[in-house]
């Protein structure tokens, strides 16, 4: 059953919805805001394996969606004249400079072109990523690996705490702290958390479906090994097939940013993952406080008299800035400063921008139609920046913006 309102003319979006749980378990929300209103706040489902109801609460880990929201608070930093996105990073992170980094720029980070996307030779096992001190330690000791010039190297998991870093290093508070005061403060947001407080961790849906959260025997460890090998053909004969059309696809590379060992049995909805920061990946949040974010943004940084960026860094911040392939996610992602492009079923909205996650979660903007989206969900893989759940509800609110024009 879906609850929760939804705007006339904005029906094709629950329609969407009502489909999407239809055919699997699990649950998932979507809010979207048109022209600064919320005009859809929808859920439906359970929120765990013991079928416990999916509440108007109920916050989800959103995997790459974090990254999103983690480079919006940077981007706040930006606004006041304490970030410089020509600058070395090395300026405010002095100790990034080793192995040849002094002159990697922020605005390289943010557009992946740093070269520091190999997590899987960063780190020994998954669990690193619950230490801060032990990931930015690693990061600054590590050597950038060669990205092609007019390229980019998605930094699947590097990301969030190359920026919360800089975060951490500018405002003098933690990530944690920073998102909280800057961001779901003065929006007023129900559920925005990289790094979840104890308290708030009763509210959180659970990864259903997933290896993580299940207990392995000798068969189920045989069986994964078998399934990762078969992977293996397969991806070899489709890289050579692209690499034949001249596709730049390299998927060791893909698999060192996407898989540090251990990533198989490391559980991004437990408890203690949700309480640790890991900005590019572990962000609980509601449907609604991303569509709130997002609507935001696509308002030129003031949403309901509270202005969080001025009209000119949203504008410098969403700016395309490289439309190469990408080496890691193999497609061309149209990279902002931290934001890539949104598909739909028809074409890529020519002036949105946001970051989807693995699993299915995402949020955007479209500053043309005054529209944003948010979505959540605890079922399903899918690719690193989303599936097709997640289009087909663009596509939805696309139509519906137009038409309501």
């Amino acid at each position: 059953m879906i609850h929760g309102v939804v705007s006339r003319g904005f029906e094709p979006v629950r329609r969407q919805l009502e489909t999407l749980l239809r055919k699997g378990p699990g649950g998932a929300a979507v809010c979207v805001y048109h022209r600064g209103r919320c005009v859809v706040d929808l859920w439906g489902g359970v929120k765990d394996e013991s079928g416990a109801p999916w509440l108007r609460d109920t916050m989800c880990v959103s995997y790459s969606t974090t990254k999103g929201v983690i480079t919006t608070a940077l981007h706040v930093l930006a606004d006041r004249g304490l970030l410089d996105y020509d600058a070395p990073v090395a300026r405010y992170w002095p100790e990034f400079a080793q192995a040849g980094k002094g002159a990697i720029t922020v605005r390289d980070v943010l557009t992946h072109r740093a070269g520091l996307f190999n997590i899987r030779d960063l780190i020994d096992d998954a669990r690193r990523l619950l230490d801060w001190d032990h990931m930015v330690g690693a990061l600054a000791a590590a050597a950038p690996s060669p990205v092609p010039p007019g390229a980019t190297a998605y930094q699947a998991l590097t990301y969030g705490f190359l920026v919360g870093e800089l975060i951490r290093r500018i405002s003098g508070k933690p990530v944690p702290a920073f998102v909280a005061d800057e961001l779901a403060a003065p929006l007023g947001l129900d559920g925005l958390y990289v790094g979840a407080p104890a308290s708030e961790l009763h509210r959180a849906a659970r990864l259903i479906g997933s290896p993580a959260r299940r207990a392995r025997g000798p068969r189920d460890e045989a069986a994964f090994h078998a399934a990762r090998r078969r992977r293996q053909r397969v991806f070899g004969a489709v890289e050579r097939g692209l690499r034949l059309l001249g596709h730049p696809v390299d998927f060791d590379r893909a698999a060192a940013a996407l898989a540090p060992h251990g990533i198989s049995t490391f559980d991004f909805s437990s408890d203690e993952a949700l309480a640790a920061c890991i900005p590019a990946a572990n962000g609980l949040f509601t449907a609604r406080s991303l569509a709130r974010l997002y609507a935001l943004l696509a308002a030129g940084g003031t949403l309901d008299g509270v202005r969080v960026l001025s009209p000119e860094t949203v504008a410098r911040a969403t700016e395309v800035q490289a439309d190469g392939y990408d080496q890691v996610v193999v497609f061309k992602m149209r990279w902002r400063l931290g934001y890539h492009r949104v598909g739909t079923f028809r074409g890529v909205a020519p002036r949105a921008y946001g970051h989807f996650g693995w699993g299915g979660s995402g949020a955007w903007a479209d500053p043309e139609h005054q529209l944003s989206l948010g979505f959540i969900v605890n079922t399903g893989s899918g690719t690193p920046i989303g599936d097709l759940r997640l289009l087909r509800l663009n596509t939805a609110a696309q139509a519906c913006a137009r038409r309501a024009r």
